[in-house]
């Protein structure tokens, strides 16, 4: 099970107007808090605040996470010693929903790399791996480095290890 506890209070305002808060605060098992609200480039300051994690921002952190958890999992089953993984990823809101997700992982190995198809295999197998990337019908792509690893689609949901 996993769980989190979200809190909002409406505090100033004209609620039937829609000029209230938007923020608000997630609080997750081990009693990590992080500041949350709209983003704003849907809810416009001051009814929100640039502070904290928008949902859409935590969609897209949520499959770099798990990527790269899968990524670092794989790589560890096929005796490749990941030193670094940075992920600057970003997500495209169109038409009321996250529909792209494309990950831009710079990754750094120690002792002897693997080629750029080793990796784009291991790219295509932590997609396949990836518990948060099974359970939407967003489109994952990940942009590697030369060459770009081809576009992951979404997996039909129960698919997958």
């Amino acid at each position: 099970m996993h769980r989190a506890t979200i809190e909002w209070q409406r505090g100033e305002g004209e609620f039937a107007r829609k000029k209230f808060s938007r923020v608000h605060r997630w609080t997750f098992d081990g009693g990590v808090e992080v500041p949350a609200g709209a983003s704003p480039e849907v809810v416009p300051l001051p009814w929100t605040s640039t502070a904290g994690v928008d949902p859409e921002e935590a969609f897209v952190a949520a499959l770099s996470s798990c990527h790269l958890m899968s990524f670092l999992f794989e790589a560890a089953n096929d005796g490749w010693v990941v030193e670094s993984y940075v992920d600057l990823a970003e997500g495209v809101l169109k038409d009321g929903w996250v529909q792209e997700v494309v990950l831009r992982p710079e990754i750094r190995f120690a002792g002897r790399e693997p080629s750029a198809e080793e990796v784009a295999a291991l790219h295509a197998r932590a997609h396949a791996g990836c518990f948060v990337a099974r359970s939407v019908k967003t489109s994952v792509r990940v942009e590697a480095g030369p060459p770009l690893t081809p576009a992951l689609s979404p997996l039909p949901q129960g698919e997958g290890g």
